[in-house]
């Protein structure tokens, strides 16, 4: 599981110009990358501020306010990429989140 292929799709506003994708190794690397944009988000709205912290609730909110979100993972029994949409990312972003707590 750790070593899937995982393409993460997003669109930031209603402008079809906003979608791209971020490419990963892993399922690991994905979660972790959603956490970064969020952080870089919160850095660039407030720049002045060194430590910033947030919460779950935080995180769900940011990734519920983009247009749209979703993963495609690769599934190495049918050689195929699987989709997977903003409610999974989030209990996986959560799971993730969790077992770097512990």
């Amino acid at each position: 599981m750790a070593n899937r292929h995982t393409i993460l799709l997003m669109q930031t506003s209603q402008s079809r110009a906003t979608r791209t994708f971020m490419d990963f190794d892993s399922i690991s690397q994905a979660m972790d990358g959603i956490c970064g944009l969020y952080e870089r988000k919160l850095k660039d709205l407030n720049p002045a501020i060194r430590n910033i912290t947030y919460d779950i609730a935080d995180l769900y909110n940011f990734i519920d306010g983009l247009t749209d979100m979703s993963a495609l993972v690769f599934e190495h029994s049918i050689q195929a990429f699987l989709p997977y949409d903003r409610q999974w990312i989030k209990q996986r972003v959560f799971q993730h989140l969790k077992k770097l707590a512990h």
